[in-house]
Parts: structure tokens; sequence; C-alpha cells
């Protein structure tokens, strides 16, 4: 199993889940409103948000827990889908999942997507 965790810009988070919910036998996403900087220190952004003297920039977060068989096929969305050729993209990231307690049914593992 593997998680899919993506930084995103808000605009394009419609477009995204849209693509991402025909995945067939997709388990679910889940969506965090997070601020950041990378590389170019928010310089020059239009959206930037100041806190403490540090400027920001708002994203989106993803993340997704997949078996491998599924991981190509979500990180083609997202990359399709999220893809503006601008600097600030984002980024995806895939992590190998150890393992998966689903808390009501302490089912473990796969049965737990």
């Amino acid at each position: 199993m593997k998680e899919i965790k993506a930084i995103i810009r808000p605009a394009k988070l419609l477009e995204v889940t849209e693509e991402l919910q025909s995945i067939a036998g997709l388990p679910g996403v889940t969506v965090s409103e997070i601020r950041g900087f990378g590389k170019s220190r928010a310089k020059g952004a239009k959206d930037k948000v100041m806190y403490e003297m540090v400027e920001f920039i708002p994203r989106i977060q993803l993340e997704v827990v997949v078996d491998d068989a599924m991981v190509d096929a979500v990180v083609n969305v997202i990359q399709k889908y999220a893809h503006t050729g601008n600097t600030g993209d984002g980024k995806i990231f895939v992590s190998t999942i150890d393992d998966i307690i689903k808390i009501r049914t302490n089912e473990r593992g796969r049965d737990a997507l």
C-alpha cells in the first residue's frame, strides 16, 4: 500500500477531485488547507499571506492511501489536472504504508481501506 500526498493550488482542487472520483475503487481522499513557501520564498506571489513577518502561499494538501496497483492512476490524474506550467504548481509524494487499522471495525491492512 502507498500513501500519495499532493500539494496543489487551491484553484485546481475541484478539477483534481472530480477526476479522482472517476477512478474506480478509490477509497477516499483527505483534503486540508495549508500554507507554506518553496524555493522562491513566496516572493512576488499574488496570493501570499503574511504571518509574523513571514510570507506564505495558501495551498491544498490531498492525501490518499491506495493499493500499489492504483498508484500510477492516482498520480497521473493529479499530475495532469493540477498542472498549470507555472512556478508553484506543487509536489506529489509517494510513501510506503506498513499497516492500516480501521478504528470502527478493527480491520487491518487492505481490508481497512
